[in-house]
């Protein structure tokens, strides 16, 4: 009898276990080899100040405005899968990867019915999956490019496309499950991965060398989390390993593309410590690995991604958090590179790259390490491009875009005909349109990156007055409501309204910028160590109505770069907390452009906060000094004493840049310490 009523209770904890955390971005409610996981989607919903601001303009505008864009003539994403069920006439229009780009814009639509529930959303989406259903082939194969198109085979050249397509498939019909219990979508996917387990898991030499914009991995490791079958993530790891498995020489699913470093097959990733090639190739392959390493908990895979995130985020990463310096280059390999990862410490200002999705890669793949490793250092990449690199991506009303995302933009520079993803302002239709639904999807479920749960408590990974609601991963009730005004202001209050009545942790993220942080609980200063760059673990019995009150130094600082980065040497940009700014043209004189920009060492850095610019920001004040006497007329010039004239203006944030026509930009700037 005993032995009976044990195995009930177990069972009820098990269920109980169950129900804390099947909804998440990640499913992982029994993925055992990770500190943090994810909260259920829906569980945090923004409620006020700056992110509740972005995903009301992402339920508003961004993603309606997508929506009409890709499911009309202008997009045409849509009328391909109807082209291929059958229901219209006409030819495959767009790039060969534009069906991933239409199956991320409905995961972005499914985060914004997580947390508003309108069900016309729901029927829109669910309209769109009977069309792909009908456009899907009978053994599951799924691909319009190339069902459309005359003289192209299945799976010929992995130029097509045809695995980053299959990866965003998968993802976005596991999340429209987990969120509606559906299981239509989930059903095409299954159908489909089936297919790519078929084909693929024999490790043929034809298809060996195969994928190489991995997507697929992520996609097939978060199938295998939703159904539990185990194929698809032994799929996954074949992806893995077929990358350096093979000579990097031709092979006829490789013809038209570059190959080794450029696609990250020159070196197997168990033996890689330096990210190279296509920057958005990269950062996918690694973020899968990372969800392959949580499920088998595989150490060399671990130790590799922790080498790979350290030479990103150390060498190659940009004071915003972008990625991905060059638009075209050579690896130390001497292969080609386009739109990816270039040395350590070459980092251009004015011909930086910094593909938006390689931004939004970059967070991606940061969220997965900071499961893997529980530490607060992850979370403050994910913050840092969030704040800049991402958001600059998208204009502040949600329409315009940009796909690369320099640090300096001057009038005349450069010749953006010859650069077909580069553009000196946001554009509202990128022909290549894989950014926009990229981003926009990730400020639609940018709450769920808000907290993780960990073994006995939550984790609160960024700021933002939002209200959480969810369950620990014993299945015990948690409500906690942040109020704050960040990131234009460092003081934050979390009051607990609902919790058990055990003790359990409370994991509080210190940025690695907020030296002199400190935490309070119920205004009595906490016991444990508050240290920049770390969580700070609050273990109590918490009650309803505890508060911790959490307040960070908000100083704006200058910031230079490591002595090797010479673009940069002698230069400084301006940050506050999380918050990189930029100086534009429109906050100086009309005859001075953004090279006649110097920063006066000494000035002091004012903040204020302005509610009717660019949707309300905090600018910075100071005096910087506007060089009168400089030439452009010969390559080289003779200089005497520069003339300076002091200009009291003010900095905006750098996400915030090109939305009040066209100007000129620069993040880092020359500066001046001596009195002049």
């Amino acid at each position: 009898m005993k032995k009976k009523l044990l195995a009930v209770a177990c069972a009820a904890l098990l269920s109980q276990w169950s129900v804390a955390q099947d909804k998440g971005i990640l499913g992982q409610e029994d993925t055992p080899n990770v500190k943090l996981k994810s909260i259920n989607i829906g569980d945090c919903k923004w409620t006020e100040g700056f992110w509740a601001t972005k995903f009301d303009v992402a339920e508003h505008s961004m993603v309606p405005y997508m929506g009409e864009v890709l499911t009309g003539d202008v997009g045409h994403a849509l009328n391909n899968f109807k082209i291929a069920a059958g229901m219209k006439e006409g030819k495959h229009k767009g790039m060969r990867w534009h069906d991933g780009d239409f199956y991320k814009w409905m995961e972005a639509a499914m985060y914004v019915y997580a947390q508003n529930g309108d069900k016309s959303i729901l029927e829109e989406i669910d309209g769109y999956v009977e069309i792909i259903e009908k456009a899907q082939e009978e053994d599951g194969y799924l691909q319009t490019f190339v069902q459309l198109t005359d003289d192209v085979d299945r799976y010929e050249n992995r130029k097509y496309h045809e695995m980053y397509n299959s990866g965003h498939l998968l993802t976005s019909a596991c999340i429209h499950h987990r969120i509606t219990g559906q299981r239509n979508f989930l059903d095409i996917a299954i159908k489909h991965a089936d297919l790519l387990y078929t084909i693929f898991s024999p490790e043929t030499k034809q298809f060996g060398r195969f994928g190489f914009n991995q997507t697929q991995i992520m996609g097939l490791v978060e199938l295998y989390r939703t159904t539990k079958d185990k194929r698809y993530l032994t799929l996954a790891e074949v992806f893995i390993n077929n990358r350096g498995k093979y000579k990097v020489e031709d092979h006829p699913t490789t013809q038209g593309y570059p190959i080794g470093d450029m696609v990250q097959e020159r070196t197997p990733l168990r033996e890689s410590s330096e990210a190279v090639g296509h920057a958005v190739l990269a950062l996918y392959y690694y973020a899968g690995a990372a969800d392959v390493a949580a499920e088998t908990g595989e150490k060399a895979l671990v130790d590799a991604l922790d080498r790979l995130w350290e030479n990103v985020t150390e060498q190659k990463m940009y004071v915003t958090g972008a990625v991905g310096q060059a638009h075209y280059g050579a690896s130390s390999h001497r292969d080609k590179i386009e739109e990816g990862f270039i040395g350590e410490y070459m980092m251009p200002n004015m011909t930086a790259y910094n593909e938006t999705c390689a931004n939004v890669c970059n967070s991606m793949f940061s969220y997965r390490m900071l499961g893997l490793h529980g530490e607060s250092k992850y979370a403050d990449v994910m913050e840092l491009v969030l704040y800049n690199s991402a958001l600059s991506g998208i204009s502040i009303e949600g329409k315009d875009y940009f796909y690369s995302n320099p640090l300096r933009m001057v009038h005349g520079s450069r010749d953006y005909a010859k650069h077909n993803t580069e553009s000196p302002h946001r554009m509202p239709y990128l022909e290549c349109f894989c950014c926009p639904p990229n981003l926009v999807r990730t400020i639609a479920k940018s709450s769920a990156w808000a907290y993780s749960l960990s073994n006995n408590g939550i984790a609160v990974n960024l700021y933002g007055g939002n209200r959480l609601d969810t369950k620990l991963e014993d299945g015990s009730a948690l409500v906690l409501n942040q109020v704050t005004n960040y990131p234009w202001e460092g003081a934050v209050n979390i009051t607990v309204e609902k919790c058990k009545k055990d003790a359990f942790d409370i994991l509080v993220r210190i940025p690695d910028w907020a030296i002199g942080t400190t935490v309070k609980v119920n205004n009595e200063a906490v016991s444990e160590k508050v240290t920049a760059g770390q969580f700070t673990t609050i273990n109590r019995k918490w009650k309803k109505g505890d508060i911790i009150s959490i307040d960070m130094p908000m100083k704006a600082t200058l910031v230079e770069g490591h002595p090797r980065i010479e673009e940069a040497r002698n230069q400084v940009a301006i940050k506050r907390g999380p918050v990189v700014y930029c100086m534009e043209t429109p906050d100086i004189p009309k005859e001075n452009g953004i090279l006649d920009v110097y920063v006066q060492g000494n000035a002091p850095l004012v903040a204020s906060y302005d509610k009717d610019l660019l949707g309300g920001v905090t600018t910075i004040e100071t005096t910087l000094l506007l060089r009168t006497d400089q030439s452009d007329n010969k390559m080289y010039n003779k200089v005497d004493k520069p003339i300076f004239k002091p200009y009291k203006t003010k900095l905006v944030p750098y996400f915030a840049w090109s939305n009040r026509g066209d100007a000129e930009m620069t993040v880092f700037m020359p500066v001046v310490w001596n009195d002049l």
